[in-house]
């Protein structure tokens, strides 16, 4: 199972204003330092750092299934996280939603969970396991905002 950070070469487009899934600018705002992922080195912003805010909709094109919403990221390049061990942005809540999706983009129904932090490990582990499921999702349980994907 591997945690699957936002492409280097997407992020450094926005950090350079490049346009988000709305076209638009991405805000340069800074970080209060609580509950203020980046989707890109997978660690907390901290308070007082530059952060963007912008539209991302992680799918390779557009379907009804293709949720767009707000993300943060690192003003600054950072490191692009991910790897086999648990990122630091999914320790910090006491619950995740995670979604199941195939090969084409769409949700495997009845997938959907909101899922506490200290079995999520084991949950995504499980899903994996099906044959219909190309990868996942994490999303935020709160607000739905996408934090990451996790492959096989």
């Amino acid at each position: 199972m591997k945690y699957v950070a936002l492409d280097t070469n997407i992020v450094r487009n926005w950090q350079r204003g490049g346009a988000d899934a709305n076209g638009m600018t991405p805000e340069l705002a800074l970080s209060d330092g609580d509950g203020v992922p980046c989707r890109h080195c997978l660690r907390d912003i901290p308070a007082g750092a530059g952060m963007l805010i912008l539209a991302h909709r992680p799918f390779d094109r557009l379907h009804p299934y293709a949720e767009t919403g707000p993300i943060f990221v690192c003003a600054d390049p950072c490191t692009r996280g991910g790897g086999h061990d648990l990122p630091q942005i999914l320790t910090t809540s006491p619950d995740y939603l995670v979604k199941g999706y195939t090969t084409d983009e769409r949700i495997v129904y009845g997938t959907g969970a909101v899922v506490p932090k200290d079995v999520l490990h084991l949950h995504c582990e499980s899903l994996l396991r099906r044959q219909d499921i190309a990868y996942l999702h994490v999303r935020s349980a709160r607000n739905n905002c996408y934090q990451l994907r996790i492959d096989h």
